[in-house]
């Protein structure tokens, strides 16, 4: 969709690539790093004021605590996270649990520890996506190893509710599974709603690798500075794995996301005031254009109901709607992995610069 949106010259709502400014501090912060000549590498697990910077925010953030020295890992951003922890954590005939739709690497990741993806579908109503327990129940197998968890959630924009949580803690319990949880939009919720690590459910700390990054929350998603937080034994066997993908990255980057965490990550509520405007802005034009959206409570993305356009079929929506209105989307059963997908729903992302999102909905307004 991407190079379609190259090829017609159109606005790209599909891919969530951000195109908002990044905080000045955390610019300043890697400059004088570079300058200062911390441009070599990186201890394998990162740098020590990184690894303490995390500690601190996730026990200021979730209420958990983790020894920097082994229980924080700093990686390639949360993607090399999360690939190094599946093939630390999955033997060959292994499964991963995950939820309908997720994200595309993670069956990329899976298949390269010789393991596969099992989704459990979120059901869908008119106030969004929900978890359906008993079709979480469903997809647990006998080789099921890992539940691999995110929220807020992409592509739905889902923040799952510490209700749900808690039934998915109690699966996880009753089957002994590892829990692998990406949460690298935990700071860009909207509306009041509280994200809530599943690390901080009562058992569950023992049994869960947290997953995040410097990326999203302080938009420089360029930088690929994530972190692995979790029990000593788990966060061992995922540097273990890591050492021989990247081995390490980003000295002058680690040093300038250290100085923001540790001076309370200023820039990231901004972000998120203007993030929120465009959604807000962007459910309001889809609204207008005939295509209702559902409530986005995170991340980058809305899903949006095409039917009232004459359309049952996302990826021939999407595929026809740069030529109808100069804007490109995604179709949302592409990231499914199970059948039966409601393909009638295509993500749109809203990460943009506000005359851009602007533009996108006078463009889908005019189409209708």
């Amino acid at each position: 969709m991407t190079r379609l949106a190259e090829r017609t010259g159109s606005i790209n709502l599909g891919q969530g690539v951000p195109e908002l400014p990044s905080p000045p501090e955390i610019l300043g912060h890697a400059v004088a790093a570079i300058k200062a000549g911390r441009n070599q590498y990186p201890p394998a697990t990162g740098l020590p004021e990184l690894r303490e910077a995390v500690a601190d925010h996730r026990l200021a953030t979730t209420g958990v605590s983790y020894r920097p020295d082994d229980e924080v890992l700093v990686t390639t951003g949360a993607t090399e996270a999360v690939a190094s922890a599946l093939l630390a954590f999955c033997d060959p005939g292994d499964t991963v649990l995950t939820f309908d739709p997720c994200y595309d690497a993670y069956p990329a990741a899976a298949r390269m520890a010789g393991a596969r993806v099992t989704a459990a579908p979120l059901a869908v109503t008119t106030d969004g996506f929900v978890l359906d327990p008993d079709a979480l129940r469903r997809a647990v197998g006998p080789r099921t190893r890992v539940l691999l968890l995110n929220s807020p959630h992409n592509p739905t924009g889902k923040v799952f509710t510490r209700e749900e949580l808690t039934q998915i803690a109690a699966v996880c319990e009753e089957h002994d599974l590892t829990v692998v949880t990406d949460e690298v939009y935990e700071h860009l919720v909207y509306d009041g709603v509280r994200h809530v690590s599943i690390a901080s459910l009562p058992g569950m700390r023992e049994r869960t690798l947290a997953i995040s990054s410097a990326g999203k929350s302080l938009n420089v998603t360029g930088w690929k500075v994530g972190w692995a937080c979790g029990p000593a034994p788990l966060v061992a066997a995922v540097a273990s794995a890591k050492q021989f993908l990247t081995y390490a990255s980003g000295t002058p980057f680690q040093v300038a996301v250290a100085a923001m965490l540790t001076s309370g990550m200023s820039g990231v509520s901004g972000l998120r005031d203007r993030l929120q405007e465009n959604r807000d802005r962007l459910c309001e034009g889809l609204g207008k254009a005939g295509l209702p959206a559902l409530p986005g409570q995170g991340g980058y993305f809305v899903q949006a109901d095409v039917r009232p356009w004459g359309y049952d079929d996302g990826t021939r929506f999407c595929r026809e709607l740069p030529g109808r209105s100069g804007v490109v989307a995604v179709p949302t059963s592409a990231f499914y992995q199970s059948a039966g997908s409601p393909d009638w729903l295509v993500r749109f992302s809203f990460c943009k610069g506000g005359d851009v999102v602007e533009e996108a909905v006078t463009r889908l307004v005019a189409a209708r």
